[in-house]
């Protein structure tokens, strides 16, 4: 009798150990499924962060790299960042080659991609409100944008955000910039800045985001005269060869970002509060604004 009772106990307990090994396997199907959702571009490949060439490409290097990494890290592919020379030659590689898959644009130059290359959005910067600025030295005489007249401002290439909405601005003064003032065009927001700083022109056209993000010391040392109209948030799109789960995927790390220590050091580095949704609607009445 003893040894029956000690088989019946042996049958038990490996009873209970295969009910163990079956519970724990029904456990760990939600895990395995959480985690082939989260991996819903890795069908995709490798993705091109495309930044536009609004500073330096040092800069942007510099800026954008932690971001690209924290995408990489948490779409389990890898990201990389690339941008063009100049304004026109990235327009080309978005609508033309459909170069990139994420794409970091004014807000103006979105809805091209959106109409030309199938650009879809899905968050945009959450910062403040967003203009540009025309700022002199602050020794500088010129204290109203309408002491600009028979001036040298820098600013970027004409399809440049901060210079579409400074030439309306100074329409809006009654000054032409095409014959009452010399624009000079600079490659990026930074030169821009930097012309006026070391005198080369009088005054310099930028965003400012851009200004704020200068070094102390310039920033000491330039003054604001004049704020153009507000600009929508800078948009963050996908391109077309982004599957639609790929996108919800991208869209959902980067509305979460700031929910994690890594993540609120990405931020930090780029001097961004978040990201949020976007509407689309807003940057269309800013291309009718600027190209009516």
């Amino acid at each position: 009798m003893r040894t029956l009772s000690l088989q019946s106990k042996h049958q038990c307990t490996g009873k209970h150990k295969l009910i163990a090994v079956i519970i724990c396997c029904l456990l760990a199907i939600p895990t395995s499924i959480a985690a082939a959702e989260r991996s819903n571009c890795r069908q995709t490949g490798p993705l091109v962060f495309g930044i536009l060439p609004y500073i330096s490409a040092e800069q942007l290097v510099y800026r954008f790299s932690p971001l690209a990494n924290y995408l990489s890290e948490k779409l389990q592919i890898p990201v990389r960042i690339e941008t063009a020379p100049h304004f026109i030659e990235f327009a080309r590689r978005t609508h033309e080659d459909q170069h990139y898959d994420i794409l970091f644009t004014a807000p103006h130059l979105y809805t091209q991609a959106s109409r030309k290359a199938g650009f879809r959005l899905i968050v945009s910067i959450d910062s403040p409100d967003m203009w540009a600025v025309i700022v002199v030295p602050k020794q500088s005489d010129i204290q109203t944008i309408e002491d600009l007249e028979r001036k040298q401002l820098a600013t970027v290439h004409p399809l440049g955000l901060s210079t579409l909405l400074v030439r309306k601005r100074l329409l809006d003064a009654g000054i032409d910039p095409d014959v009452d003032l010399n624009l000079v065009i600079t490659p990026s927001h930074d030169a821009s800045l930097l012309s006026a700083y070391h005198g080369v022109t009088d005054a310099s056209a930028l965003m400012l985001p851009t200004f704020e993000a200068s070094s102390k010391r310039v920033q000491e040392s330039m003054r604001i005269i004049a704020r153009t109209e507000k600009s929508p948030l800078i948009p963050i799109s996908v391109g077309p060869r982004i599957s639609d789960s790929c996108a919800s995927e991208i869209t959902s790390v980067l509305l979460n970002i700031g929910t994690t220590p890594e993540g609120r050091a990405v931020l930090e580095h780029n001097k961004f509060n978040g990201f949020r949704k976007a509407n689309p609607d807003a940057y269309e009445k800013l291309d009718e604004l600027l190209f009516r």
